[in-house]
């Protein structure tokens, strides 16, 4: 097998770095939440710098993620270039690139991927109710203004309700970027076994794949549609990482576009360890990949205390399909 030294492993280092040691054409399928570059959240962010108030800029309470910079934009794109480049050369034709953003920097994001080669197929929402309100009021600033506690209170009623230009954030898009196949799709598939996706996979009431996900109750239409089944505690008293991803989302997304029972999983930032442990739950091969040691050891201890437990029906149904692939391979001979 390639790679054989990063298989089924968490690896601790800086993640170009890294991927450079990986084979071409050897990963089926990368699924990634990368640092947004958002103030304090660049790729070497750890949780105490981001917990620690005395980090935070302006205003002393403003959490991070907050502070408005358009050079964050710009630095993304130019990090994030890099990192595409890189898993372009190690994705097999026809591979998918999953990767989480926020909103204001995905496009910042999904350029980079589509300059880099690859193919923007589609954005996947990743939709739920509860978060933080970024919007803040403008009364701390007008306090601080050389003017008199009348004029101030005035100026204070005047905008009452208007705050600094943040919406109410309830979605995360994932982008779904492909490697241009080798031919069709269907050689392309019959040679590297990526490029196509699973529609057998359904969410919500036995419903067709969707570009719209979402982990928690909205309401009865949403569920029925879009809801993938609910993460129970899965994130553990000892993960201290503030932006784990569900389980269960991780696990639709590869069990959506990987076929092969030798596949490999990549998660150049794999935090807490929620994309390798989809993989191992699945019956699949991860290599992880992070720059904070503490987030390492918090990874591997998940998987380690996890049970693991492929899913049966979708192992069926690779063992169906296979026979039917290796019919039409003997044909194509």
């Amino acid at each position: 097998m390639k790679n054989k030294e990063f298989i089924n492993k968490i690896i601790t280092g800086e993640s170009l770095e890294v991927l450079s040691k990986i084979e071409d054409n050897s990963i089926d399928l990368i699924l990634t939440d990368p640092p947004y570059f958002l103030d304090k959240l660049d790729n070497n962010w750890t949780h105490k710098k981001v917990s620690d108030k005395r980090n935070r800029q302006v205003i002393k309470s403003l959490p991070a993620g907050m502070k408005f910079d358009r050079q964050q934009g710009v630095k993304f794109y130019e990090w994030y270039s890099k990192i595409s480049k890189e898993a372009f050369r190690v994705l097999k034709a026809g591979g998918f690139f999953f990767s989480f953003s926020s909103p204001r920097l995905y496009h910042r994001m999904a350029s980079a991927m589509d300059d880099t080669g690859f193919e923007i197929r589609d954005c996947f929402l990743w939709v739920y109710t509860q978060n933080q309100m970024k919007a803040m009021s403008l009364n701390h600033f007008i306090d601080k203004m050389d003017i008199s506690k009348e004029k101030k209170e005035i100026l204070k009623n005047r905008l009452s309700g208007w705050k600094t230009p943040q919406i109410k954030s309830n979605f995360e898009p994932i982008a779904m970027a492909q490697k241009p196949t080798d031919g069709t799709f269907l050689n392309n598939f019959i040679k590297n076994e990526v490029g196509l996706l699973n529609t057998n996979i359904r969410v919500g009431d036995n419903m067709y794949p969707s570009n719209i996900l979402s982990v928690e109750g909205v309401n009865e239409i949403m569920d029925k549609h879009f809801l993938i089944s609910k993460p129970n505690n899965e994130k553990g008293n000892f993960n201290i990482h503030m932006t784990v991803k569900p389980l269960e989302l991780c696990k639709y997304l590869i069990s959506l576009s990987v076929y092969s029972k030798d596949a490999v999983v990549l998660d150049p930032f794999v935090g807490s360890g929620t994309v390798a442990l989809a993989s191992k739950e699945l019956g699949k091969n991860y290599i992880g990949i992070d720059i904070n040691p503490e987030y390492v050891k918090i990874a591997e201890k998940r998987l380690n205390t996890s049970q693991y437990s492929a899913d049966e029906e979708i192992d069926g149904l690779y063992i169906t399909t296979r026979k039917k692939l290796s019919s039409l391979q003997a044909k194509l001979i």
